[in-house]
């Protein structure tokens, strides 16, 4: 029997050793998982109670793991019971459950030791329990922020980050009391495509790189049990894709299958899908048509002091920007235009012939910008995708409308590459 526990608890150190591996270099300060587990008295050998709450089962994995390592077998086997209360349906818990049991009476060769089980799936829950205890135990550093949200206008109340190497969606609230500071609110665990991130063309299983915004949302009702408690449709492809040459539709955030609690870390044909429960709690924040949604390989975070540097350089950037065009020195504002401009039919030369036609004809311009979103787009150019509305005035017209701008660094820079309505 001693072999056969150590048999066993050396699967789990594997899984938990995978699971801490690769850590984020600016995470250092990320709450460890051992001290959750001193206060529950898992490391103590003291009872632990029948049933754990808490808002996910990873809590409760970081725990069945450590009992496990510890060669706490009996305690494992009540914990991961208790697990499957709360969620019946979670294929991992009852994997780990099986070889709990296997081990009472047998040695097993490796996680997942049911005979017949098929070694696809095996793997995929295997892929499932480390990169769950890895966002667990690697929460984003309290003193730090996305790169990416730079800057939310007033009224979109929170946003989404989703690191697609992790698995993990990030929520955060904007906090207006604070200056429109980002403010963590909750994590969960997600699935992406089958073959990865950075979609290109229609079909290739891919789950998009970028920053998208929902544009619907979709009741249960109205969806194939796929889609389990709902779906919010993303704006795949936005412009940025389009000029890339990325194609393709159909990308969502939604649930997953009645009888099913979660998919593999790789399951989708690129859509990012939550069990229905955190699809639930997520989508009472989500605004159509205003909640951003930045889907990355790999979240990049700044500390609150690079943060606002870089947000309060944007904003010089964009103010910059909105006092040339009202100067009508045509020059000056077309310095703020990459060469490689396109937007609405035209290039940078047709477009700067039209500005300095139109200019030619005014006798003064106001613009003003509010509701001001900047958000930096993930990858390998720096992008930014700033969005606003537009009160422009002058003699003989006035327009208000809603623009959409995405500015890319040129020889140390900030340039408008396209812009167009919202």
């Amino acid at each position: 029997m001693f072999r056969r526990q150590l048999i066993l608890a050396a699967l789990a150190a594997c899984v938990a050793a995978s699971a801490h591996a690769r850590a984020h270099p600016q995470e250092k300060n990320s709450r460890p998982a051992k001290a959750a587990l001193a206060a529950s008295g898992a490391e103590t050998g003291k009872k632990l109670p029948l049933t754990v709450s808490d808002s996910g089962p990873e809590p409760q994995l970081a725990k069945i793991f450590k009992e496990i390592e510890g060669n706490r077998l009996d305690n494992a086997l009540q914990m991961t019971e208790s697990l499957l209360r709360q969620y019946p349906n979670f294929r991992l818990g009852n994997l780990i459950k099986g070889d709990l049991l296997l081990a009472r009476f047998q040695p097993i060769n490796g996680f997942g030791a049911l005979n017949g089980a098929p070694s696809d799936k095996i793997a995929d829950l295997r892929s499932e329990a480390i990169v769950r205890l890895k966002g667990y135990r690697e929460k984003p550093p309290a003193n730090y922020v996305p790169r990416y949200l730079l800057q939310m206008q007033p009224d979109q109340r929170y946003a989404i980050v989703v690191d697609t190497q992790k698995s993990r969606l990030y929520l955060y609230e904007n906090d207006v009391a604070n200056g429109g500071r980002p403010r963590f609110v909750a994590d969960y665990y997600i699935t992406q495509g089958k073959l990865g991130a950075e979609k290109a063309i229609e079909g290739d299983k891919k789950t998009p790189i970028g920053v998208y915004h929902v544009t619907s949302s979709l009741p249960r009702k109205k969806l194939a049990d796929l889609y389990g408690s709902g779906a919010y449709p993303l704006n795949y492809p936005n412009e940025w894709d389009k000029r890339q040459g990325r194609n393709g539709s159909g990308i969502w955030l939604h649930g997953t299958p009645s009888d099913t609690f979660s998919r593999p870390p790789r399951a989708s044909d690129g859509c990012v899908v939550l069990a229905n429960r955190d699809l639930d709690a997520v989508g009472k924040n989500l605004q159509v048509g205003l909640t951003p949604v930045i889907i990355s390989n790999s979240v990049e975070w700044l500390s609150l002091d690079d943060w606002n540097k870089e947000r309060t350089d944007l904003d010089h950037t964009i103010e910059a920007w909105r006092a040339d065009w009202e100067s009508r020195d045509t020059d000056r504002f077309l310095k703020h235009y990459s060469r490689r401009f396109q937007a609405n039919g035209q290039n940078f030369e047709q477009f700067a012939a039209q500005k300095r036609q139109t200019n030619a004809s005014k006798g003064w311009i106001k613009v003003k910008v509010n509701n001001l979103s900047v958000f930096r787009n993930p990858g390998k150019e720096e992008v930014v995708v700033v969005t606003f509305d537009q009160d422009y005035r002058s003699n003989g017209l006035a327009n208000i409308m809603k623009k959409r701008q995405y500015w890319i660094r040129e020889d140390g820079k900030w340039k408008i590459i396209y812009e167009g309505a919202a």
